[in-house]
């Protein structure tokens, strides 16, 4: 594994991508027994999280991951702690931008084994934002390898973790529904495109995909996964329902009008499989998810959101051994 921003990047030599997956995910669940087992694997090792937008999760898990690998980790916050980034190439550096990404990540690579960037889309240019102009940026720059923390289009370390927690369930090939949530404001496609894709690739879940008209996500992420506009149809049976908010995709980065009510309620609990429910944090309580389901026994958002201690732990060390020969 050189880098880490896609689920192609599990893919191990001679096997197809799901019991790659597979693979993953036991080294995961092996740390989550015995976190420390590894503990020499990045003796005199560093990783450097490099933050353009805000992050509790993300920030606190792969330090944690990095901790029980021995690894030390050094967190930058980009514009609140030192000089904001130019990311357009060629520009003329007459604005607010103090240091261009060019110059800054060969920097960072010097001073770092492992680099991990987290950033967002601007939600105004979809061209731009699915093109991962930051992210490619960064890889093209460093001379070290990079790891995704979230991307303009992509979120693998939460699906890795999403797909590590459906894992723990123990059930057989459930059904898991992607379930779209009301929201205050646009949020990206990140997380959804990510679980869709990842759901996708893995041979152990059957994925349905429910939002109202106009949040449809971009084809060549759902390609031929059902999409099902009528919530309560596509909930039948569920085993997992997996609730989060996105904002159009072809009517870019907007929130068009809803005519009723997508919150999930405890009706719509009553004819599911006695489905668990997964959310990605943080959640906007009673908007996108109900005090009821979030504290009740549906709910499985804190083994979600610890797993993904396991999903960084598993990802790190398989590049450390890929790039530095670690046993």
């Amino acid at each position: 594994m050189k880098n880490f921003v896609t689920v192609d990047d599990v893919a191990v030599p001679g096997l197809s991508l799901s019991p790659s997956i597979d693979l993953m995910i036991e080294k995961a669940l092996a740390y989550k027994q015995d976190p420390w087992k590894d503990l020499g694997l990045g003796r005199r090792r560093r990783v450097g999280i490099v933050f353009l937008n805000p992050s509790l999760r993300t920030r606190m898990s792969t330090q944690i991951a990095a901790e029980q690998l021995g690894m030390r980790s050094i967190v930058f916050n980009i514009g609140s702690e030192g000089w904001s980034w130019e990311l357009e190439d060629g520009s003329v550096m007459n604005g607010t931008s103090v240091e261009h990404i060019k110059d800054a990540v060969p920097v960072l690579s010097t001073y770092f084994d492992v680099l991990a960037i987290r950033t967002f889309p601007g939600l105004k240019d979809r061209a731009a934002d699915y093109a991962e102009t930051v992210l490619d940026s960064f890889i093209k720059y460093a001379t070290v390898p990079v790891i995704s923390l979230e991307s303009a289009t992509l979120h693998p370390l939460q699906s890795f973790a999403d797909l590590i927690t459906i894992k723990e369930l123990q059930l057989t090939k459930p059904k898991v529904v992607l379930c779209w949530a009301p929201h205050i404001k646009p949020l990206p496609q990140c997380v959804a495109n990510s679980f869709v894709q990842w759901t996708s690739a893995w041979d152990h879940a059957e994925l349905v995909i429910t939002h109202p008209e106009g949040y449809e996500l971009a084809p060549e992420i759902v390609q031929n996964t059902p999409v099902i506009y009528d919530r309560r149809e596509a909930l039948e049976q569920a085993d997992i329902i997996y609730v989060k908010n996105w904002s159009a995709y072809n009517d870019y980065g907007t929130m068009p009008p809803v005519s009723r009510d997508w919150m999930l309620g405890e009706d719509d609990m009553a004819i599911t499989n006695n489905a668990r429910v997964m959310h990605c944090l943080p959640v906007r309580r009673n908007i996108e998810l109900s005090d009821a389901i979030l504290d009740g026994q549906h709910s499985i958002v804190t083994q979600q959101a610890g797993n993904r201690v396991w999903s960084a732990q598993a990802v790190l060390a398989e590049i450390l051994k890929s790039n530095y020969g670690a046993d």
